[in-house]
């Protein structure tokens, strides 16, 4: 099998190789038709946009991605067309809990209610932590609460209402894009401490720039150029870094090559079930990330490629 593989992605090299596979590593602007056409996979990343333009006339018939999300590849066009994708649900999962619950212990060891808006993945395990650290919590997830009952689930408005710190882990789709908008921000209280680790439009970038509440955001809207006046305006401001664990990267890659060829056996790393909030603020500090982001943020796509991935909290 011939594979094509995003120079990024860590721990990668040489497994595919080893299990008699030709492989090529790309950097994300070098996926191009021409070097894409005699492919049978791509193990991509978020930067690489797999859709017709792509794949059109080549020989690609399976996918794999090493992150959580599909928003940058065509599913429609992959499902018509016989292309198999693969992504890595839960790779990344308990880091992001480690980043919303560092910011939260760092800037809101108060907190009086925890919003959480979305509770796949991640957001399952925001609510394990919090809860083990006697923090209260209300939950958003209408297609959950389709699915089970509303009896453990609010609305939006309720969130709004009666949170002081809402976190966001969603999708992106035409349900959610822009669901941090000028409306919901205005229900929230003043001393509001709004999280988006979810996906840039998640949030209408106007409408943050228009309010005076607290804002942690890894994820921005036309990343890697990113609004300068929200990057200074933003209380924490990291460049989509949340989930870059050296724990999820490694669930990320194995969960990416035994898509492609289930004979290539790696460990998953498991997570800790209900870390200290201590443990969890000792085991990473988000102002690093972000003072470094705030002082150079033209290298927001170098910081991001070359990060020094952390350790989850044990």
């Amino acid at each position: 099998m011939y594979i094509l593989i995003e120079s990024h992605i860590p721990f990668i090299r040489g497994l595919a190789e080893s299990a008699g596979h030709k492989v090529d590593y790309l950097n994300p602007e070098e996926f191009t038709p021409e070097r894409v056409k005699d492919a049978d996979a791509l193990i991509v990343r978020t930067r690489t946009r797999c859709d017709a333009a792509l794949l059109e006339g080549s020989k690609v018939r399976t996918i794999a991605t090493a992150t959580i999300g599909t928003d940058h590849i065509d599913l429609d066009y992959c499902r018509q067309n016989g292309i198999q994708v693969h992504n890595a649900p839960g790779c990344n999962a308990p880091a992001v809990a480690q980043y919303v619950l560092s910011v939260i212990g760092r800037f809101k060891p108060d907190c009086r209610c925890l919003g959480i808006v979305g509770v796949g993945h991640v957001g399952s395990i925001v609510k394990k932590w919090a809860d083990a650290n006697g923090i209260k919590t209300l939950m958003c997830d209408p297609p959950r609460a389709l699915a089970e009952g509303s009896e453990n689930y609010v609305s939006l408005e309720v969130i709004a209402k009666n949170c002081d710190v809402i976190t966001f882990h969603v999708p992106l789709d035409n349900s959610t894009r822009h669901i941090i908008n000028k409306d919901f921000l205005e229900l929230t209280s003043d001393d509001s401490l709004i999280i988006n680790a979810a996906r840039g439009a998640v949030a209408d970038t106007a409408a943050l720039l228009a309010t005076d509440r607290s804002l942690a955001i890894d994820c921005w809207e036309g990343e890697p150029a990113i609004n300068r006046r929200l990057l200074e305006k933003a209380l924490v401001a990291t460049p989509h870094i949340a989930g870059y664990s050296l724990e999820g990267k490694q669930r990320a890659t194995a969960m990416a090559l035994r898509a492609i060829d289930p004979s290539i056996e790696l460990p998953l790393p498991t997570f800790a079930e209900s870390p200290t909030l201590a443990s969890i603020i000792g085991s990473y500090d988000p102002v690093r990330d972000s003072l470094r982001l705030k002082q150079s943020p033209e290298t927001f796509e170098k910081q991001r490629n070359t990060y020094d991935y952390r350790s989850e909290p044990r």
